[in-house]
């Protein structure tokens, strides 16, 4: 069957505000709306059940902002990316602003990431000597055995960074450099219940996306 798509755009967009408690395929929904609105040429899958040619990369957990999330879009008549971006900017839904569009090959790789950096922001002022001890005592433990959906794992192996965050004039905020391959999956909620902290006493934004192929990387 003859692809009935000519153009392939990657957009990086950040995810702030009320999105932050859509889910991923809501999302997905939400840019499709989007899209259309802006009258970009989204190509549709055939058959029956027609659904765009739209694919995000890994999803963010709910409750998680984001400024480096990634889709893929395919389009039945090709378009500037500039164009498209103009076109794009004021048509999304509240707290989904465009960063860059740009086109890639069609038959590209899907982008997968390996690994995220998150910045971890408490709502209560923490004391950053407080902060490294915990960490230290992290970093030092051979193992963190977990448990999650009833099955144990071993949390250690995919903390690949942590560290008080150098954000200027904003003290006691942690980054995190976490796996993001499949089956190995580190989360930031996991990493901070380790530490001794409620996960929900914090604000989690994912800053980066490193993805497999570095010639992928969306930025």
């Amino acid at each position: 069957m003859q692809a009935n798509y000519v153009q392939r755009l990657r957009i990086k967009f950040i995810k702030d505000g009320p999105t932050r408690y859509i889910g991923h395929l809501d999302l997905a929904k939400s840019l499709e709306r989007s899209l259309n609105r802006a009258r970009i040429p989204l190509a549709y899958t055939q058959g029956y059940n027609r659904r765009p040619r739209l694919q995000l990369t890994t999803a963010l957990p709910l409750g998680y902002t984001s400024e480096c999330e990634i889709a893929d879009i395919w389009l039945a008549e090709a378009i500037d990316p500039k164009e498209a971006l103009n076109s794009m900017v004021s048509k999304m839904a509240p707290g989904i602003q465009i960063v860059n569009v740009r086109e890639v090959e069609l038959q590209a790789p899907t982008p997968q990431a390996q690994e995220a950096v998150y910045r971890i922001t408490f709502l209560e002022q923490q004391d950053p000597a407080d902060l490294q001890s915990r960490i230290d005592r992290l970093l030092e433990a051979p193992k963190l055995e977990r448990e999650r959906r009833g099955k144990g794992y071993d949390l250690r192996p995919l903390i690949l960074g942590l560290d008080l965050s150098d954000v200027p004039g904003v003290p006691g905020q942690l980054q995190m450099q976490l796996s993001l391959l499949p089956g190995k999956t580190g989360r930031p909620d996991e990493v901070l219940a380790e530490m001794g902290f409620d996960p929900l006493e914090s604000r989690i934004h994912r800053s980066e996306l490193v993805l497999i192929d570095p010639t992928e990387s969306g930025s």
